[in-house]
């Protein structure tokens, strides 16, 4: 997933960790260089489906402006981690 908007400085990605946790979502989150954040997330297809929702939305302070889904194969992740 690609979150796209100001979505750097605004806490998405620890805030982001708390919901995929809540969830039971397994992946990783980072910053990317074009002022994006990235996610690789695992889970059911209900808690991805909120998890998306979610990511529409982002934190306080966020501004999404588009979410890019595409999948991709499991990497078989044992929590859910922030990247930098």
């Amino acid at each position: 997933m690609r979150i796209i908007g100001s979505v750097q400085g605004v806490f998405f990605r620890a805030r982001a960790k708390q919901v995929a946790d809540e969830l039971g979502i397994k992946g990783w989150i980072r910053n990317a260089e074009d002022g994006s954040v990235e996610i690789h997330a695992e889970g059911t297809e209900d808690a991805l489906k909120k998890f998306e929702q979610w990511c529409h939305r982002g934190p306080p302070g966020a501004k999404v402006e588009r979410v890019e889904v595409q999948e991709v194969p499991e990497e078989g992740c044992e929590g859910f981690e922030v990247r930098t």
